[in-house]
């Protein structure tokens, strides 16, 4: 059985009610990340859903130079801070750098680190040393098997607080495909399992100069990996996701997000029934 792991005031883990990650891709501004959190706390609290809020201060590994990176580290930090101060949920943020993850550390529950990064050991090692939970992405091209190389570099750095996320592996010409024996296979390693439901259905670098999706696959892949039982989804959200700054073709909008979340929950509970 998966370890347990603490995420603000609840446990994340096998036979633990399922949780959410989730919010816009970007913070974009403090009034659409706060009315994104807020709305989406009520949604999973209504749900009985634990709920840890992302949103991403830098993304570095646009397609485009041009592309939207974020308002960087500090005022992202001071976006982020307010969210769990005025929402009242755990934070998960994404870093690129040993030095963001230190500050990223002092201000957030959950250091992220991005899937094209899972094998850069300083990074891991920097985030694994801020006690914080550490959810490592499985790079899209791994294996399932090769994360448990990631796994040993945040132990032996003195952290077990891991979670894995799985979000699709190449297929070739801007295409993913998520294996469903990945989760038993990331389980194995003892830490909760993710599924990322919108980065499986992004088409890395579809869009020429920027990435495309297909939001209209996040809801048949999650129901399998809620059939498959996993620990937790990860999904960005977004209140107009046609006109988001980053990632818009394969984020959920915030609209559709409740009943997308009941069927998967319905889901959840039919294939691991909790006491």
């Amino acid at each position: 059985m998966a370890r347990l792991v603490d995420i603000g005031a609840f446990t994340v883990g096998q036979g633990q009610r399922p949780f959410l990650i989730a919010g816009p891709c970007v913070i974009e501004s403090e009034q659409l990340t706060l009315e994104t959190a807020g709305r989406i706390a009520e949604i999973t609290h209504s749900l009985g859903m634990p709920y840890v809020f992302k949103s991403s201060f830098d993304k570095a590994n646009r397609t485009s130079i041009s592309s939207f990176r974020g308002p960087g580290l500090a005022q992202g930090l001071e976006v982020l801070a307010k969210v769990k101060r005025e929402v009242g949920v755990p934070i998960l943020t994404d870093v690129h750098t040993e030095e963001q993850a230190a500050e990223a550390g002092r201000v957030v529950d959950v250091l992220q680190i991005p899937a094209f990064l899972c094998r850069q050991t300083d990074l891991l090692v920097a985030a694994a040393k801020t006690g914080k939970v550490v959810n490592v992405k499985k790079g899209q091209f791994l294996s399932p098997q090769e994360m448990s190389n990631a796994v040993k570099k945040v132990e032996e750095s003195g952290n077990r607080r891991i979670v894995l996320t799985e979000r699709g592996s190449s297929f070739g010409y801007n295409n993913l495909v998520v294996d469903m024996r990945s989760f038993p296979i990331l389980r194995s390693f003892g830490y909760p399992v993710v599924f990322d439901a919108t980065h499986s259905v992004q088409l890395p670098g579809g869009g020429g100069n920027k990435s495309a999706g297909q939001r209209e696959f996040v809801e048949p892949l999650a129901s399998a990996a809620a059939g498959a039982g996993v620990d937790g989804f990860f999904m960005e959200v977004h209140p107009n996701p046609d006109e988001a700054l980053s990632d818009g073709p394969n984020m959920v909008p915030l609209h559709q997000l409740k009943s997308l979340l009941e069927r998967v929950m319905r889901i959840c509970d039919a294939a691991n029934p909790r006491n």
